[in-house]
């Protein structure tokens, strides 16, 4: 009974620590994820959210940076005329850091103007470039399906 008591707190422990890969995230050092929006259908939207809400959920605030690069159709998810619970997570996540891009070059094809969309957006000329260009600076590239 002492073996398999011990067993479990044993594995408890183990289960607690962090699995974070070494070297550890930190403040100095944190993990850097670049997701790339290239789709604007909501329920695709609506679940890359999520996994960004899981992501937040699991590192520590001061050790994680998230950016979300939308270039393509995918930069409609950041108007101000998309569906309004999805742009509510959208600031939701803006209060967390996470930062939100708008490919200007998409903009101009769309013939849309900075007063489309949503407060607190950040813009690049363009997006796939910026995604490129976070990755050489250690971001983690990840496609939102």
């Amino acid at each position: 009974m002492k073996k398999v008591l011990l067993f479990i707190l044993i594995s408890v422990f183990v289960y607690a620590e962090s699995t974070f890969s070494d070297p550890k995230p930190t403040f100095d050092l944190p993990r850097k994820v670049a997701i790339q929006l290239y789709d604007s259908d909501l329920k695709k939207v609506n679940h890359n959210l999520s996994t960004i809400y899981n992501i937040l959920k699991e590192y520590p605030a001061e050790s994680l940076k998230v950016v979300v690069i939308t270039y393509g159709n995918g930069i409609r998810a950041l108007k101000k005329d998309y569906d309004k619970d999805t742009l509510a997570r959208i600031k939701s996540l803006m209060e967390y850091d996470v930062e939100f891009i708008v490919c200007k070059n998409t903009m101009e094809t769309m013939k849309w103007t900075k007063d489309d969309f949503i407060d607190d957006v950040e813009y690049v000329q363009a997006g796939i470039v910026e995604l490129i260009e976070r990755q050489v600076n250690g971001y983690i590239g990840m496609i939102a399906y």
